[in-house]
């Protein structure tokens, strides 16, 4: 993770200062459930809770010693607390504290995802009701199909956000879970009831079983699920990035004043939010097969896992943010042209109906093949620039045979084609 590519919400989350802020909220939890069940003098907890304290540089000089992160945390911990300390841990293992704190750190960071992904679904809701109606045409294979709008184009980005929302709700609920099982997970020298305590209170769930450290398949769930929308946010990137191309140039990224687009040509206005969308998309996808493979783990565990996530759980997270957010933008200020929507519709003289005079002449007992033979022998013509599609047809004795010039003008209607936009508006957005 690089500075230009985050948001400070999102990098507080992986701070040191944030971390080591969950350790001690995770030992004090637990040592005031041990106090409760009267495994631990009374007090304890107060005298945490009144001297705890940490500073980082001194638990990294301590950890450069010792070679070990949680021991010189809680070393420095003891610095300040003095006496009572030697309750804090008792029962634990390391893995207790930083599985634990790494889920709350997800679970944070998912309620930022969370509210990123309602802002970009906000946008595609409100430009998509603004273009309900504005007509364009439809590619497959990058090639002319049939009409569509541009609200109906960005209606499907609105409902694949959608389920990108809800497959994130999942997965944050499956990743918030807590463990304080102690060595091999078996809570020889821990009670139970400590871990349900420190779960309650830190908003998460029991691990049902752990084995000293939280089953990864849990978090690959997780991070194959920011995998997925950042996929998302691809698709919308490069359809923005082929729209603004200067030969279709239907859409285009806002250009702000002042901004300038190539060092050398003074001329250019490059897409150049989306194409960083489409690498951050590639940099959160990195993260996938990593985790992926931190679910096979030796025995009861090892750490193979752990710096693993040490950098893909704040470079995926902070990357998906910051690109959720960069999406949204670029929505909320898309510049769209609807007349150049509407010219390069018009660019193949009406061969976007071509599916409608073959339905037609089929309607009109001529078989499938001839039929197709009928529309397609004029179709090319009109492909190879030779003249109007709809002129063709009435010019072609096989086809006014069957069909009379008013109906096959009747076909070339393109408001034919908008019909269930309100239906799919529907299905899409609800009623309001």
């Amino acid at each position: 993770m690089i500075p230009r590519y985050a948001r400070p919400e999102m990098t507080a989350i992986w701070s040191p200062e944030t971390k080591f802020g969950i350790w001690l909220e995770i030992e004090t939890l637990a040592a005031e459930a041990m106090e409760e069940l009267g495994q631990i003098p009374a007090g304890v907890t107060a005298a945490v809770r009144a001297r705890g304290g940490f500073e980082v540089a001194r638990i990294d000089a301590i950890e450069a010693e010792v070679k070990h992160d949680v021991i010189a945390f809680l070393t420095n911990v003891a610095e300040h607390v003095g006496d009572e300390a030697r309750y804090l841990h008792k029962g634990l293992t390391s893995s207790d504290v930083l599985d634990t704190c790494f889920n709350v750190q997800l679970d944070r960071a998912s309620a930022l995802l969370l509210t990123a992904l309602d802002r970009v679904l906000t946008a595609l809701e409100k430009r998509a009701r603004e273009h309900k109606l504005t007509p364009t045409i439809g590619r497959s294979h990058g090639i002319h199909a049939e009409p569509t709008t541009f609200g109906v184009k960005l209606a499907t980005f609105h409902a694949e956000f959608q389920r990108a929302k809800s497959r994130l709700e999942a997965a944050r609920e499956e990743i918030a879970t807590c463990a304080l099982s102690g060595a091999v997970g078996t809570f020889a020298n821990i009670d139970p009831r400590i871990e349900e305590h420190v779960a309650k209170e830190l908003g998460l769930k029991p691990e049902p079983v752990s084995t000293q450290v939280i089953p990864r398949d849990r978090h690959a769930m997780f991070f194959a699920t920011l995998g997925v929308i950042a996929s998302s946010i691809e698709r919308i990137a490069t359809e923005i990035r082929h729209l603004q191309r200067t030969e279709v140039l239907e859409a285009e990224e806002f250009f702000s004043a002042g901004q300038k687009g190539s060092s050398a040509m003074p001329h250019k206005r490059n897409p150049v939010l989306t194409e960083n969308l489409t690498g951050l998309a590639r940099l959160v996808r990195s993260a996938v097969t990593p985790a992926m493979e931190n679910v096979a783990l030796w025995h009861e565990r090892d750490i193979s896992h752990s710096s693993v996530e040490r950098g893909i759980g704040p470079d995926a997270t902070i990357h998906l943010d910051f690109a959720l957010h960069r999406l949204a933008g670029v929505i909320e200020n898309l510049v769209i042209y609807p007349e150049n929507l509407m010219k390069n519709l018009d660019q193949l003289g009406g061969l976007h109906n071509s599916q409608r005079v073959l339905l037609a002449l089929v309607e009109a007992e001529v078989s499938r093949e001839d039929a197709y033979r009928l529309v397609q022998r004029n179709a090319m013509r009109t492909w190879a620039g030779e003249g109007d599609f709809l002129d063709f047809l009435k010019a072609d004795d096989e086809v006014t045979a069957r069909l009379s010039n008013d109906q096959l003008e009747a076909l070339f209607d393109l408001d034919y084609h908008f019909l269930q936009v309100d239906l799919i508006f529907k299905r899409v957005f609800g009623s309001a």
